[in-house]
């Protein structure tokens, strides 16, 4: 009996002696997991709060909704955990278009322009105060931009804008860029616009066809002037060539008159001298000479026998 009882007892007291041997190796294992968890919680915690500021980027720190730092140097930084937060505006230029609208010119016609604009944040706690967002930024912009736009153009009568040849419009888009950006200075919104361009002026439905008819009456009276100088002009050169060539052949004619009258006076001259020098041979050659002029197959002379002409015809030198 007192053996049977030794056995439970024993066989009772067992499990009591293995129960400490698995505790003590399952809080070694909770221990190791926590402290894995926490490194892992801790890296998150640092991966998270950590951030890169790239080129053309400012990096806004905010700390309960309320900006607390800028950042605008490219670089790793970091955040306070739970408590800021990041958000990027972008430090390159952006192009805005802008929307559509119609405009009165001086002498109250309706005109459709169509503008684009190059802007970009200079400050971005100003922007961020007084825009709010970059979509409320641009929204400012384009009503200053039509505002100015409107202002300019009503300036101009409305052949003055759509026709290049009579535009006195000059360096408008640097003008509208400059006043836009004052208005936005006004305002200390943060950006500023770099460039205002006009990419086209349209006109309303109604008035195109009219426009453009008008446009073609213009450009066919312009051909026709043209054309009417280039007659004009053909004319007189033409005159003026005649009248060049007609006294070039009249000073031809009595320059040559002058050196046939000057060549014959010398042949004259020549002759006299010569025949001077013997009379009789002289007379005796001119009368030759006449019978060439007077004598062929159908002259019939009648002359006396003792015509001194005759004499010669007859052999009668003496």
């Amino acid at each position: 009996m007192d053996n049977d009882q030794n056995k439970i007892f024993e066989f009772n007291k067992k499990p009591k002696t293995d129960k400490p041997k698995v505790d003590i190796e399952w809080k070694k294992f909770t221990k190791v997991f926590i402290v894995i968890g926490l490194l892992l919680f801790l890296l998150i915690v640092t991966l998270l709060n950590v951030f890169i500021v790239k080129e053309g980027e400012y990096r806004v720190v905010r700390q309960f909704g309320e900006v607390v730092k800028i950042i605008d140097e490219p670089g790793l930084n970091a955040k306070i955990p739970f408590v800021q937060s990041v958000t990027t505006l972008p430090k390159y230029q952006m192009t805005y278009d802008v929307s559509e609208a119609e405009i009165n010119t001086k002498d109250k016609k309706r005109i459709i322009i169509d503008n684009y604009s190059v802007w970009r944040i200079t400050d971005p706690v100003n922007m961020i105060s007084n825009a709010g967002t970059m979509i409320n930024a641009e929204s400012r912009m384009e009503e200053y931009i039509y505002s100015v736009v409107r202002s300019e153009l009503g300036q101009f009568e409305y052949d003055q804008i759509i026709n290049d040849e009579k535009s006195s419009r000059g360096s408008l888009n640097d003008r509208v860029t400059e006043r836009v950006n004052e208005l936005l200075a006004q305002e200390q919104f943060g950006i500023e616009v770099v460039d205002v361009r006009m990419k086209q002026t349209n006109l309303p439905q109604a008035n195109e066809e009219t426009v453009y008819t008008r446009m073609i009456s213009e450009r066919q009276t312009t051909a026709q002037d043209y054309l009417s100088t280039g007659d004009a002009n053909k004319n007189i050169i033409e005159a003026n060539t005649d009248r060049e060539v007609r006294e070039m052949i009249a000073t031809a004619k009595a320059d040559a008159d002058i050196i046939r009258a000057e060549g014959e006076a010398e042949a004259a001259r020549v002759y006299n001298e010569a025949f001077s020098k013997d009379p009789e041979f002289y007379e005796l050659y001119r009368t030759l000479e006449s019978y060439k002029t007077t004598l062929n197959d159908e002259t019939m002379i009648i002359l006396p026998s003792d015509s001194p002409y005759a004499e010669l015809l007859q052999g009668i030198t003496e």
